[in-house]
């Protein structure tokens, strides 16, 4: 999991450092890789100067034959987030026919997190990209990405999906986050059609430096525990689809959808080292002050107890039994009493 200015994005303009392109009367679409960004003024897409040689950053871009919105689609923030990651790289080769504007994707953010099944950081530097934003020009690499991401991609966005799941040692419900306060990424949040939408606040996290920018922005969050299957893909493509219908990308009026539940998120976060022995399902109801875990040493005294600080539900938790200090314990969804309207 951890969470706008138009312009049309041309393959030339993105200069990828290798590219194949199909242009034909239905499809135009074209693909590479983006050097990692060493310095805030460097060129779009220009091959730089970077930390480590071979740190490259696939892209893929589906351009219709009419002008409109572009839609920025990020996903592998998290190297281990695979039903996201899965559904931006099919993204890729979608058939623009029938498309108005561009879609943009970076399927995966943190290359070298995917190949190291690394669990919420980046290997380069130890750090969570999702916590950088909106980083820095001279930073270490994951606040230097944050800081191109947020200088060179997102000011072309008119709007802006980041995919996410629940890492290798996390379990979740699907559910979206939207910044809070933003009524049109709450109105994506609704297109994309998950069933819980949060409310987010909070700093460092994609969607509040792209808010920033005034690019309505949302996290969808699907699949966990290092698995991906065709469902969790399909929950993800079919809310891309609605979301395209949504920005009049796609013709036809958008899907009717369910209105998602409206909640804020408590997370609770490990205050010692040690073995995690969650007491609530995902998907179960808690009241203030219940038990949510305990948190044992190997010989089973216990070093910290978790009560729920509020009413809701379980979103999600940490599924392994190994816990390090700091690191979230689950989440804990409230429901907004207006239903977030």
């Amino acid at each position: 999991m951890s969470a706008r200015p138009s312009a049309a994005i041309s393959a030339a303009s993105c200069a990828p450092s290798s590219t194949r392109r199909s242009d034909t009367p239905s499809k135009r679409q074209s693909h590479g890789r983006f050097a990692r960004p060493a310095h805030r003024n460097a060129p779009f897409g220009a091959r730089l100067h970077h930390p480590r040689r071979g740190h490259e950053i696939p892209f893929g871009l589906v351009e219709g034959r009419a002008p409109g919105p572009t839609l920025l689609v990020t996903a592998g923030v998290h190297g281990s987030e695979y039903c996201s990651i899965e559904a931006a790289l099919r993204l890729i080769g979608r058939d623009p026919a029938g498309l108005t504007g561009t879609i943009l994707v970076l399927p995966i953010l943190n290359p070298t997190g995917l190949r190291r099944r690394s669990i919420y950081v980046m290997p380069e530097d130890g750090r969570n990209l999702n916590r950088m934003f909106p980083g820095k020009p001279d930073g270490t690499l994951s606040e230097r990405l944050a800081d191109w991401l947020v200088t060179t991609i997102y000011p072309r966005a008119d709007a802006y999906l980041d995919l996410h799941g629940g890492d290798l040692s996390e379990a979740l419900a699907p559910f979206s986050l939207f910044p809070a306060g933003s009524d049109a990424s709450q109105a994506l949040a609704v297109a994309f059609g998950l069933p819980v939408a949060v409310a987010a606040g909070g700093e460092g996290y994609t969607i509040n430096a792209a808010g920033r920018l005034g690019v309505p922005s949302i996290i969808a969050e699907v699949g966990g525990n290092g698995v991906w299957d065709e469902a969790g893909v399909a929950a993800m493509t079919d809310g891309i689809d609605r979301v395209l219908q949504h920005l009049g990308m796609v013709p036809g009026p958008a899907a009717s959808q369910d209105r998602p539940q409206m909640v804020t998120m408590w997370v609770p976060a490990a205050g010692t080292d040690g073995l995690w022995y969650p007491a609530r399902e995902i998907g179960q109801p808690v009241a203030a002050g219940d038990l949510l875990g305990e948190i044992r040493d190997v010989f089973g005294s216990v070093r910290e107890t978790i009560c729920s600080r509020q009413g809701g539900f379980i979103l999600y938790r940490l599924s392994s039994l190994a816990v390090n200090r700091g690191e979230a314990l689950l989440g804990v969804g409230t429901p907004i009493p207006d239903g977030g309207s």
